[in-house]
């Protein structure tokens, strides 16, 4: 049988003691914003204080129990439709670790079943299977929250056993293999794959998988998958030599298009079915439908930059309506449980059109300041992705290097570093170079066991225009002093010493995880003003950017020799009041937690995939 693992990132927290003082006075002293108080004209506002959890008021609306006769099955099937495998594993390619940030990338791979395979199996696929007693379950390359697997994946691009068409195909991970959805002439290329474009990767949701088991919190979780799954694919793609770029100039209608949301899934149920149904227990097939997120431009690194119209591709993809499209979704539950706010919240921050005046553009390939030879472990790129795992435990003892702490940080900057002028730039550093916005993601540090650095609180403002607001919104008593040994080009700041464990455990929900490790964190985005300037449709990709940075430091953690975990569960106005945070400027979407991790010895790893493989 599948089994869902225990994530200790996301299990029920035991009902919470007080928040005491752990750092001097910084110390709850007020309630926390209430949905009520949220100004209604934002949906997505609205949304996010409603699924807030709660010190005083308890924790966002969710199944309170496991219905595990109805889990959802973590892998979606098409049937019938043409099955292509993939070599498994890939011809090998090595590319140490280190080279992903310090170097640029290595000659680009042209495109054939064997790259492919090799972005997959280093980005989405199936990393082992784990087995305790009766049960067996998998893991994957990409995290996600409670190991459900919200996100799917599809590839349009040139068929290399028959150039004179495009083949449209959903990843199938369990298998690793490709099954065409659709084909089209090539004729079409230069407005889906403007050259020197290799292919089009585009990312969908089912949200099922996710409510199931935390209900209206989920369509947070949803969209920090999807963050960790285009670091994932950036990461696995410059190892081939591409360079990989959000298509944010395409609407969501054009996304569902490209995916086939209404071709052989469950069709969608009208509003008022969904008003009427929800909370209930019963069959609503239409719940498992795909959710349209985004799509990828893969195109060879350091080439010339494509020219992507995107009324051209926009038109182009209107024509898939028309298109013969094979194979029929199976069913992931027999009965199922609508939370009506997370399909009316998706719909309201749809992106319906390119803002004014966007194009697609690339950034400069930025490499990042090494401090010392020898800090990370003698693995490879491939290797680090493979072995990541999500801890559920840590050992509350093994102390980090402060070299290694500041090395992190520097690989979660959006572009290496600072530049001398004191501004990062645009976001042009692997794997935060796929996003196209400026970044808007702080974090928040609490460093418990860090050698040569005080215990305390810690900020790292990624984006230094942010620096001024940021302080003047947080606590008027914070240090803002410059750790000792911090390279120039690092923005790290000490806002005040002191042993936060107990506060760090306390704010994520009481969970001993988050004061166990080296370090944990939570992540801080500019939150109302982004969506007034530029709207709605920012709200999942602000969780994307989390999701993102959650990426680069599993990968960092493990290329160091031992391990991390993202926390989604946390008492969101906790955490703004020990910051000083008092509305809706800036919100806490995402925490983490780094450090090494306590093994489960009685859980047996078991390869991927049957044949050699580097699986553990």
């Amino acid at each position: 049988m599948l089994l869902l693992r225990r994530c200790c990132h996301h299990v029920p927290p035991r009902r919470a003691a007080p928040l005491l003082p752990a750092i001097h006075r910084v110390a709850m002293s007020s309630a926390p914003a209430s949905p009520s108080a949220t100004p209604s004209s934002s949906p997505a506002a609205e949304y996010h204080c409603r699924t807030k959890h709660s010190l005083t008021a308890g924790y966002a609306r969710g199944p309170g129990r496991l219905d595990w006769a109805n889990q959802p099955n973590p892998f979606l099937r098409f049937s019938p439709s043409p099955a292509t495998p993939l070599p498994n594993p890939p011809p090998p390619a090595p590319v140490p670790y280190p080279a992903l940030f310090h170097a640029p990338p290595p000659p680009p791979r042209p495109l054939s079943l064997d790259s492919l395979s090799d972005l997959l199996f280093h980005s989405l696929a199936l990393s082992a299977w784990k087995s305790a007693g009766a049960s067996t379950w998998s893991l994957r390359v990409n995290p996600s929250s409670g190991n459900l697997h919200p996100t799917e994946a599809h590839v349009l691009f040139e068929d290399p056993r028959e150039p004179s068409r495009l083949v449209l195909s959903h990843y199938a991970p369990r298998d690793h293999l490709l099954e065409a959805r659709a084909t089209l002439s090539a004729g079409d290329r230069s407005a889906l794959l403007p050259r020197p474009a290799t292919a089009v990767l585009a990312l969908s949701s089912v949200f099922w998988r996710e409510a199931w088991k935390y209900g209206e919190r989920a369509l947070r979780y949803c969209n920090h998958d999807v963050g960790h799954a285009l670091a994932a694919v950036a990461l696995a793609a410059a190892t081939l030599g591409w360079d990989a770029r959000l298509l944010d100039g395409l609407s969501d209608q054009d996304l569902g298009r490209l995916v086939g949301v209404d071709k052989g899934c469950p069709a969608p149920a009208p509003a008022d079915k969904i008003k009427m149904v929800s909370g209930k227990k019963g069959p609503a097939p239409w719940v498992e439908r795909q959710h349209p997120d985004c799509a990828l431009l893969l195109f060879s690194a350091g080439s010339e930059e494509p020219e992507v119209d995107y009324g051209r591709m926009s038109d182009a993809l209107r024509e898939f309506d028309e298109l013969e499209w094979v194979g029929k979704a199976n069913a992931l539950s027999k009965d199922h449980v609508v939370w009506d706010v997370i399909y009316k919240t998706a719909e309201a921050v749809k992106k319906h059109q390119p803002m004014p005046g966007e194009g697609f553009s690339v950034s400069p390939w930025n490499t990042s300041s090494k401090l010392s030879e020898g800090l990370y472990k003698d693995l490879t790129a491939q290797e680090v992705v493979r072995r990541r795992r999500s801890a559920v435990d840590m050992d509350g003892e093994h102390v980090m290097g402060k070299e290694e702490f500041y090395q992190i940080l520097l690989h979660c900057l959006p572009s290496g570093e600072v530049s001398p002028g004191g501004r990062q730039g645009p976001q042009s550093a692997l794997p935060f170079r796929v996003l196209p916005w400026d970044a808007e993601v702080h974090a928040a540090l609490f460093v418990h066991r860090v050698s040569g650095l005080p215990k305390g609180l810690y900020f790292l403002v990624r984006n230094e225009e942010h620096f001024d607001t940021l302080r003047h919104a947080m606590r008027q008593d914070f240090e803002w002093a410059r750790p000792e040994g911090c390279p120039d080009g690092l923005p790290l700041y000490r806002l005040m010493k002191g042993d936060c464990q107990r506060l760090a455990m306390q704010i994520s929900c009481m969970q001993d995880i988050a004061s166990h490790g080296c370090f944990s964190l939570g992540m801080i985005a500019r939150f109302e003003p982004v969506l007034d300037d530029k709207g709605e449709w920012m709200y999942p990709r602000l969780f994307w950017e989390t999701g993102v940075l959650g990426q680069v430091l599993y990968l960092e953690a493990h290329a160091v020799g031992i391990s991390a975990t993202g926390i989604g569960c946390y008492f969101d106005d906790a955490v703004h009041e020990v910051l000083g945070l008092k509305d809706l400027e800036f919100q806490s979407l995402y925490h983490f937690t780094v450090g090494a991790p306590v093994v489960d010895r009685r859980i047996m790893s078991l390869p991927a995939y049957p044949g050699p493989g580097i699986d553990a």
